[in-house]
């Protein structure tokens, strides 16, 4: 059996992480849900690492839970909800490389990335309805926020497969691209990321996080917040402007 999780350097500070239970379409069990896990923590702590880049291994990205792993009523499905929550507050950036379908569980997962790019194969649903259930793990809050209330009900209500220009259209990810253009894009977007200042990148993500979730005018006070503790730091760098 092999491992269930990848992990490569790929550029200078960019961990990519590939989940890798392609038979299984890369759905999330028990085991894969620790590895990533550990994986994320070790991100975040190790300061060498300034860019997480997720994927699936062909030809899915991510399938949501594996049921059999979590059908037992004292199943432990709050260490998934844990992962995905976990990865906002990383710190750091995390891109999603959305390679084929990301539903249900994986489309929470790519959700709390900062943000995702998709192959033109990509598909994106939300299941939870057809089986019965409700997400604990944000579909309800980051999905609306990335395409709107009303087309966030119709993904979450209808359970119906979007494809990746849908996808696009809708603002649910930043680019769509030609499968073997997928990483190499995600990785060179990670590479310019990496080579800024990571405390700066830091502050700059938070600003637009938190902003995100504000009024215009506590967003713009937040950003006015942040601006004046990096002066009083010293770390803002001013350059001349030319006449």
């Amino acid at each position: 059996m092999g491992d269930v999780l990848l992990r490569a350097e790929v550029g200078e500070g960019v961990l990519l992480l590939t989940l890798n239970r392609p038979a299984q379409r890369n759905a999330i069990d028990l085991e894969l849900c620790d590895r990533l896990s550990a994986a994320l923590a070790d991100f975040h702590d190790d300061p060498r690492w300034r860019v997480a880049i997720v994927t699936g291994a062909a030809p899915a990205f991510c399938a949501g839970l594996d049921l059999k792993s979590f059908t037992a009523p004292d199943a432990p499905r709050h260490r998934v909800t844990e992962l995905i929550h976990k990865v906002p507050g990383l710190g750091k950036p995390v891109i999603a490389a959305v390679n084929g379908a990301a539903y249900t569980g994986g489309l929470e997962l790519a959700l709390a990335c900062d943000f995702i790019l998709a192959a033109e194969e990509a598909r994106f649903a939300d299941t939870h309805a057809r089986i019965g259930a409700l997400s604990g793990s944000g579909m309800g809050s980051r999905l609306p926020h990335a395409v709107g209330p009303r087309f966030a009900k119709q993904m979450m209500l209808a359970c119906e497969p979007i494809d990746a220009a849908t996808a696009l259209r809708v603002g649910l990810v930043n680019e769509l691209l030609p499968a073997d253009r997928l990483l190499p894009r995600a990785i060179a977007l990670a590479g310019a990321i990496a080579g800024h200042d990571p405390a700066l990148i830091r502050i700059a993500r938070d600003v637009v996080d938190r902003g995100s979730a504000a009024t215009l005018a506590e967003a713009i006070a937040i950003e006015s917040e942040a601006l004046a503790t990096r002066k009083a730091e010293g770390a803002m760098r001013w350059e001349a402007k030319p006449a």
